[in-house]
């Protein structure tokens, strides 16, 4: 293991405590570089395989098989699961529900000798403050990166962790809820990592601090070895949606891009060492949940939702020539096929012609060169995925159909059908070493005929990017770790990269450094936080010539904090806080108020600093309204380690933690009367004792004498034991103020 390795690895490990002197970002010492590896094509480390297309060089693959038993070499129940699974290096993982139905479910990634189907190692972990179902747990499925055999990891509370392939040790890990403001709805869309070079990037719908306050669907490059912050950016501000939309990697007239569908309901391409956009088309007024495929530089995907160039019309499949920049106009498409629904999945392309599943389970086969729909065919009531391998292609549907196709020339030929009872798929296939894998609602399949060796075309060769050495003008200078979280007087150092217009990196420059905000920085580029005892947004700033890079800190100091709002603003330093609160002047008082009149942001949770931090109290003075129509009142609560304190509008005071599961995972809940257009003070306590986490809260009139004994009290045995403080609120029935926010350790 070298320096580089050594030091993230320590760094991950300490840097998170507020009191420790060395920060995340320290590692970001070890240079960005290529990695130098060759794939291989019996791998499938990545959901759509080795090329990202769905498409397998393998051969002797199966044609035929039964639940019952023909041509299955294993099935396990255990694994049961909605996410598709990858496999490298002989190991399989994939995501699934951690002990269901029980006060202890939450999610887990498991590593299985693909060959036997026998645990190698679990890592699980905890579903915290999210409102996804424990039915999407799987959502998003892990990737692996070959050239170290890491994993990537984004679950469903948006914990997004980097384990060792080996042994499932956790290497790094970002709570990207806490730290990045990361949604995770009810729809569980939570994405899909993906790997380029030194690079792992994950995307969601993001409600930050600062000016990325407002939410947006937002992409963070992180080293993938030491889980700092590289680059980070945005595409439209406010979607309507959250996404799925797996990024496909490719060039473009020698230009690296990463392609996606997004929250705003475009298609971009984006550089994927920098995050600069380069091109965008406007294809749909809602988020595009469709994987583009890519095939000698034109784009193919697809939309189910309200089409952008006529609200009239649901749904569209397209093809665009990715070799632009700017904005792509409807009239530049060089095909579209409209009132097609394609609603997640991913563009099958074969031999000129394209292979998609619709909303309603209806396969078509179009010409890729025109866009003339050659046949179709139904294969199920839901959508389906598609692979191609050994002449043939798989199709599943999740209402529990597999089907075998060869292409033929009018379209497709059955050549096998499998119906599994009382099973549904959501997840596609996958294929590796001769065998097919697929995931149900009851198994984990593996098929294959025992007595097949292996064997496999390699892949081919992709078209390369232009040397760098044609360019080596500076055209875009990079500030690294773009994004960090430090304590007062706290030093780090920054690094400054310089890329061409391609987005290709050519060296580590000398910039001119200055700071907003606090602070101060060397020559060198090490940062050195105020050391004042107070909550600062700062900005570091690097120049070289005329090109100008950002990086952004926020300086939390240990608890205690007090926030009293009289400086009549929002804390900039808060996550998810600035959009959905506006300060307000308030019966003679400065206060928030969280503030009805965002459709998508009235139920919504904040958070105010390190995701360490464990054993402490939180207080709040909370206000509702009353709804003049309904009567109705706000839900206003605080969050502590991974809790929600819930003062609810139906006269009842809830601790939880996971939603969906209140009545199994984790949840108590008292009766409370409380009245509107009064002041109440709410005290939540959460301590860590003997493997659980007890949890106690108390509400009274503010002013009025606090009660001597807590209110509610909870244990519980599977406990989040550490943890940001926060805020929740839920006002769309009504407004609600929030004034007096105290942070402090225990007190004995």
């Amino acid at each position: 293991m070298n320096l580089c390795n050594v030091v993230g690895r320590i760094v991950a490990r300490s840097s998170a405590l507020p009191r420790k002197a060395v920060p995340l970002t320290f590692a970001m010492l070890c240079l960005l570089r290529p990695s130098a590896f060759a794939a291989n094509p019996v791998d499938w480390y990545h959901w759509r395989g080795p090329e990202a297309n769905g498409i397998s060089r393998e051969k002797n693959l199966p044609e035929s098989w039964s639940a019952k038993g023909e041509n299955v070499i294993w099935a396990k129940e255990d694994y049961a699961t909605r996410c598709t699974p990858i496999i490298n290096d002989g190991k399989l993982y994939v995501v699934t529900r951690y002990k269901p139905e029980t006060t202890e479910e939450g999610e887990r990634v498991v590593c299985l000798n693909a060959d036997t189907g026998e645990l190698i190692w679990e890592k699980a972990h905890n579903v915290f403050l999210s409102d996804a179902p424990a039915e999407r747990v799987g959502w998003s499925s892990v990737v692996a990166d070959p050239s170290t055999g890491n994993i990537f990891w984004l679950g469903l509370g948006c914990e997004f962790l980097c384990l060792d392939g080996q042994t499932g040790e956790t290497l790094w890990g970002h709570a990207l809820s806490e730290e990045y403001g990361m949604l995770s709805t009810y729809g569980g869309r939570t994405n899909f990592p993906i790997v380029f070079e030194d690079l792992v990037i994950i995307s969601g719908v993001m409600t930050q601090w600062g000016e990325h306050a407002v939410p947006a669907h937002r992409f963070i490059g992180f080293d993938k070895r030491t889980g700092a912050a590289v680059w980070f950016n945005n595409t439209t501000p406010k979607p309507k949606d959250t996404t799925y939309s797996t990024p496909f990697l490719t060039t473009f007239d020698g230009q690296a891009a990463m392609v996606f569908g997004s929250g705003d309901g475009m298609v971009h391409a984006m550089q994927p060492r920098t995050g600069k956009i380069i091109w965008s088309y406007k294809a749909s007024n809602r988020g595009i949940f469709t994987s583009p495929t890519v095939v000698d530089g034109i784009v193919y995907c697809g939309f189910h939702e309200q089409s952008a160039h006529d609200t009239r019309i649901r749904g569209g499949l397209f093809a665009l020539d990715g070799r632009t920049e700017g904005t792509i106009k409807e009239e530049d498409l060089l095909w579209k096929i409209e009132s097609i629904e394609i609603a997640g999945g991913q563009p099958l392309v074969l031999d000129g012609r394209l292979y998609v599943v619709d909303l309603y389970g209806k396969l078509f086969v179009v010409n890729t060169d025109n866009g003339e729909v050659i046949f179709e065919r139904k294969v199920g009531r839901r959508p389906g995925g598609l692979i191609y391998g050994d002449g043939k292609i798989y199709c599943t549907e999740s209402t529990g159909m597999f089907w075998v196709f060869e292409p033929s020339e009018d379209g497709v030929k059955e050549i096998k059908r499998v119906r599994l009872n009382k099973e549904e798929i959501q997840a596609a296939l996958i294929i590796s070493q001769g065998k097919i894998y697929v995931t149900t609602s009851k198994h984990l399949y593996c098929i294959g005929d025992k007595g097949v060796t292996p064997e496999a075309d390699p892949l081919p060769e992709l078209p390369g990017e232009s040397p760098k050495s044609e360019d080596q003008e500076i055209a875009h200078i990079q500030i690294a770790p773009v994004e960090a979280m430090l304590a007062p007087g706290q030093s780090t150092p920054y690094q400054v990269r310089a890329y061409n217009q391609h987005g290709q990196y050519l060296k580590v420059v000398d910039a001119e450094f200055q700071t907003e905000g606090g602070g101060q920085i060397t020559a060198e580029g090490v940062y050195t936080a105020p050391r004042e005892n107070k909550h600062v947004a700062v900005a570091i700033v690097a120049k070289v010539g005329d090109a100008t890079s950002r990086a952004r800190a926020r300086i939390i100091p240990p608890p205690p904090w007090k926030f009293d709002f009289n400086d009549k603003a929002v804390p900039i330093t808060w996550i998810g806080a600035n959009y959905r609160h506006q300060p307000k002047e308030f019966d003679g008082e400065s206060v928030l108020v969280k503030v009805s009149t965002i459709p998508l942001g009235t139920r919504s949770q904040s958070w105010m600093g390190w995701t360490t931090l464990h054993d402490y109290t939180i207080e709040a003075d909370v206000y509702s309204t009353e709804n003049e129509t309904t009567g109705d009142r706000a839900d206003m609560g605080v969050i502590n380690q991974r809790y929600t304190l819930d003062l609810m509008n139906k006269n009842q005071l809830q601790i939880r933690s996971w939603t969906p599961r209140l009545e199994l995972r984790f949840a108590k809940t008292v009766p409370m009367q409380w009245d509107s257009n009064q002041w109440y003070t709410l005290k939540f306590q959460s301590e860590n004792q003997e493997g659980k986490v007890v949890l106690r809260g108390k509400v009274w009139k503010r002013g009025e004498e606090e009660p001597a004994e807590w209110q509610i009290e909870a244990a519980d045995e599977t406990p989040n034991k550490t943890g940001s403080p926060g805020l929740f609120g839920k006002s769309s029935n009504a407004e609600f103020y929030i004034d007096n926010v105290d942070v402090y350790e225990n007190k004995n």
